[in-house]
């Protein structure tokens, strides 16, 4: 017979404490998003007299009309979009093709001189140059005011690469072993079986690398000097300041406040709208990371 655990008032009481504070811990993080998207529409008198609202009371598009006007910031905010889309893209696309080929490759034990790359690349994690030593290395490669410098210079996360090679390690022989013995060559196991079975990972740090090259915008202050090639983040900062230097009334110019949660509000929404195609496989990817790493 299965015997059933009958609950106690404790385990009532605990449960209940847990989700009041896992109830609290979500409004907190809804609540100001929610506000910022009010705010986007709101008008500069409702953000200084209501200290928070979720409703405006006079909705306007005033501040995305100044974000994307085709006779002012409309043309570069879109071709900054269309930079920012493309860098993402690819640098997520070389981040996981490096990281995942670097993570099999230190997985397998009989890698010749596997432990002295481990040892590189946990030498990495504990020591670094800094930010001017690193200047200098992508000016001296030719990469200064290309968008290769926003991308090459950290094309694997040494933290996520070990992640992702103690996934591998915990990966079934036998499946392996019946490859080679079908004839299937290192690379072959690594594109059919490897592969395949490593969804969850790969769309967990594919999501990581993409948000941050997303929400970049330094890399591009520091590595790019043609305006043209501006991603989208630094055109909207660039935007910001520039509001926050004008003295010109506010008839002419939307809200100060407004046109910052406007930037706020178009800068997450893509990488919202990206998440939901990839929240069975990130759920996953993150339970196995914290399990097996």
């Amino acid at each position: 017979m299965i015997s059933i655990k009958r609950r106690t008032i404790g385990d009532v009481i605990g449960d209940v404490i847990i989700y009041a504070i896992v109830t609290a811990l979500a409004i907190l993080m809804v609540v100001p998003f929610i506000y910022v998207i009010a705010a986007s529409f709101a008008k500069e008198a409702e953000i200084q007299t209501r200290p928070i609202f979720f409703i405006p009371e006079h909705p306007t598009l005033d501040a995305y009309k100044q974000v994307f006007n085709p006779q002012g910031m409309g043309p570069t905010v879109l071709r900054a979009l269309v930079i920012s889309l493309g860098v993402t893209l690819i640098g997520t696309l070389i981040n996981l093709f490096f990281t995942l080929t670097m993570a099999y490759g230190l997985s397998r034990s009989r890698l010749v001189g596997g432990k002295l790359i481990l040892n590189m690349v946990l030498f990495t994690m504990v020591f670094g140059g800094g930010m001017i030593p690193l200047f200098l290395v992508v000016k001296g490669l030719g990469l200064y005011d290309t968008y290769a410098a926003l991308i090459l210079p950290g094309c694997i996360s040494a933290y996520n690469m070990l992640i992702v090679r103690n996934f591998f390690i915990e990966l079934p022989r036998e499946l392996e072993e019946a490859a080679s013995i079908d004839g299937c060559t290192e690379l072959g196991i690594f594109a059919k079986i490897a592969l395949p079975l490593s969804m969850p990972i790969i769309a967990t740090f594919g999501l990581f690398y993409a948000v941050g090259h997303w929400n970049n915008y330094f890399g591009a202050l520091m590595y790019l000097n043609d305006s043209k090639k501006f991603p989208f983040q630094l055109v909207l900062r660039n935007l910001v300041m520039q509001t926050q230097d004008n003295s010109t009334s506010m008839d002419e110019l939307p809200p100060e406040d407004t046109l910052k949660m406007a930037v706020i509000v178009i800068g997450t929404v893509p990488i919202l709208c990206v998440y939901p195609f990839l929240q069975k496989h990130f759920a996953a990817g993150v339970m196995v990371g914290a399990v097996k790493g």
